[in-house]
């Protein structure tokens, strides 16, 4: 089969690979049908994920249809249509019962879908703990609509989850790429009084201007004093931190009031500085970490229910024959890109 492949650092390359085989009674392999390109295969790409395996199969977001399953599945069977999540985890553990499985403490646990074990930008894939790692797709949500549930929607679901939002709320989200949109889709399911995004991509902010006109915008350089103008107690409420950029750490706690929650969702390439001296007083709660992406099936729902609808955010399609165009257009984000599918 068709798989990209992490060659060596800087290198991913379109190979031929063995189909994937069942080789654990809880496993399921999965015919892919559509995968995404994220931001963290990049990451892998440029050396800034250490744990990643040289010769893996990228990709960790992805749809298919189930074509086997280990003799100890029980929730998906050949022919379901799924989605797979973004995390390996196998439902037991201590973190896991928690619901905090991003800490799954199998040797497997974690990110390791298209970091650690083969991932899904290839014409099948291997699913460890597949009655945790799948969910199936409700009938009336195409494929589309559902690509994203298994990584960026989840990690949009989960920061607005954990980040206590009111609706007497000013939210401050900062980055308007992917992940952001999808925090930002999540976030206005809560209702709050007010939503800013911050993005310095023009392409971007008009996608925002376009699609969600009741949410403000404004460029970082202006959007400490925007903040201010447009919240009651000097500053936002909340804030999500999805940009990731050197400057954007500091700017998210510097644009929230005293005694409100931060959320870092970005992941970085390199080490934050907290100065605690500088914002002495203001008694912040930070919350960070990877996505717990525990809650696909509550996304599928809304999804089928019309209170999500992600597809928007596919800009460009691609067969699997093309992906290093693919990689091209969204590293180098042009054409507007926010999203590319991937056909396999």
């Amino acid at each position: 089969m068709k798989a990209y492949t992490y060659v060596s650092e800087g290198k991913f390359e379109l190979t031929e690979k063995q189909k994937p085989v069942l080789m654990h009674e809880r496993d399921a392999i999965v015919k892919i049908t559509l995968a995404s390109i994220c931001s963290s295969d990049l990451h892998i790409k440029h050396g800034s994920v250490p744990r990643a395996v040289l010769g893996i199969t990228i990709g960790h977001e992805m749809v298919g249809v189930v074509e086997s399953v280990g003799d100890a599945v029980t929730h998906v069977k050949p022919g379901d249509r799924v989605t797979v999540n973004v995390e390996t985890f196998c439902g037991e553990c201590f973190f896991c019962k928690k619901g905090y499985v991003n800490n799954c403490t199998n040797e497997n646990g974690g990110w390791a879908l298209g970091c650690r074990i083969d991932g899904g930008q290839a014409e099948y894939v291997r699913v460890p703990f597949a009655d945790q790692g799948l969910n199936k797709i409700p009938e009336n949500v195409t494929d589309r609509q559902a690509l994203l549930v298994g990584d960026v929607l989840a990690t949009g679901y989960w920061a607005a989850r954990i980040s206590e939002i009111t609706e007497e709320d000013t939210v401050l989200i900062i980055g308007a790429g992917p992940t952001g949109i999808c925090t930002l889709l999540c976030v206005m399911l809560k209702k709050p009084q007010r939503i800013i995004m911050c993005e310095k991509d023009e392409d971007r902010l008009q996608f925002i201007n376009e699609h969600y006109p009741e949410v403000l915008t404004v460029s970082p350089e202006e959007c400490a004093d925007f903040v201010q103008a447009n919240s009651e107690h000097g500053g936002a409420d909340i804030v999500l931190e999805v940009a990731g950029a050197d400057s954007t750490f500091r700017l998210a706690w510097e644009c929230a009031r005293p005694n409100a929650i931060v959320t870092i969702v970005a992941l970085y390439n390199e080490a934050q500085t907290l100065p605690l001296p500088d914002m002495y007083g203001k008694n912040l709660t930070f919350k960070t970490g990877g996505v717990d992406g525990c809650d696909c099936e509550k996304t599928l729902k809304l999804i089928a229910e019309g209170k999500i609808d992600t597809e928007p955010l596919i800009t460009h399609t691609y067969p699997l024959s093309r992906i290093e165009e693919a990689y091209e257009l969204f590293e180098n984000k042009r054409d507007g890109v926010i999203k590319v599918a991937v056909e396999c």
